[in-house]
């Protein structure tokens, strides 16, 4: 839901600030760039106060927040000089929903490492979470530690594990979320991609263990309400909110289950 509106939110003011006027090109090279900075503010911050933390690096809030805008408007400002030089033409021809929607897939590049950025920090640690409790349980000789600590080859175990399951299986998910849905073009991707980085980098950074694909599977759904409910296909959506159902209890049943049985089989 918290995507969902965020890429509502993105959508419409991009409908209204670049598409639904008179020269949408020009609007789009003037507005796009903004989009860049929010887009480079929401990494910069999480990745501050996250990520650096861990190489000793300690900021204050004050201080994330002053580099973390410095970074964004030197990001903003070569969006600028590099829209402005790449799209200087600005005639009948150039200046149509065509041209924009060009500008926006050089957007998609920065939202789509955003997305990287985001689905590793969130889904990877959804993983590794109970693989590092066992290992630590494990070396504390079967006494479950307050805090466990996270042995230094469950990370990179972590990120070979996603990038494999990506590689191999992902594609059936891509094809649902990037078509199944509803239509999507570089400027309704955009918009999906921003809200979903927004949404699971903020849970990230409190420690809300969400899923990635659920988050932008809402704000792909955000982007089609925006449009209009006839824009979704509802056979597709109706399917993707089935399985959200199903999937908890059936999780819930599959571990007491897998429970019982090692318990038989060890005699635990």
């Amino acid at each position: 839901m918290i995507s969902g509106v965020f890429a509502y939110v993105i959508f419409v003011s991009a409908q209204r600030l670049i598409f639904d006027t008179d020269k949408p090109l020009i609007n789009a090279k003037r507005f796009v760039p903004v989009y860049m900075f929010l887009t480079s503010m929401i990494i910069a911050l999480v990745t501050i106060k996250k990520g650096l933390k861990h190489v000793g690096l300690h900021l204050t809030t004050n201080e994330a927040v002053l580099v973390s805008v410095v970074i964004s408007a030197l990001v903003m400002a070569f969006g600028y000089v590099y829209i402005g030089r790449k799209y200087k033409d600005d005639s009948a021809s150039e200046n149509g929903y065509q041209g924009v929607e060009r500008v926006f897939s050089l957007l998609m590049v920065v939202t789509a490492c955003a997305m990287a950025f985001a689905h590793g920090s969130n889904d990877v640690a959804n993983a590794i979470g109970p693989l590092s409790a066992i290992v630590s349980t494990v070396e504390h000789m079967g006494q479950v530690a307050e805090k466990s600590t996270i042995a230094w080859w469950i990370l990179p175990l972590g990120g070979i594990g996603i990038v494999v399951g990506l590689a191999t299986l992902g594609h059936k998910v891509m094809a649902t979320v990037g078509t199944g849905i509803t239509e999507l073009t570089p400027s309704r991707g955009f918009a999906a991609q921003l809200a979903t980085a927004s949404t699971v980098v903020l849970a990230s950074g409190t420690g809300l263990p969400i899923s990635t694909t659920q988050t932008l599977v809402g704000a792909v759904l955000g982007v089609g309400f925006a449009r209009g409910i006839g824009a979704l296909n509802l056979g597709v959506v109706r399917n993707i909110v089935a399985s959200w159902v199903v999937t908890l209890p059936a999780g819930a049943l599959l571990a007491v289950i897998f429970f019982y049985v090692m318990k038989a089989a060890f005699g635990a």
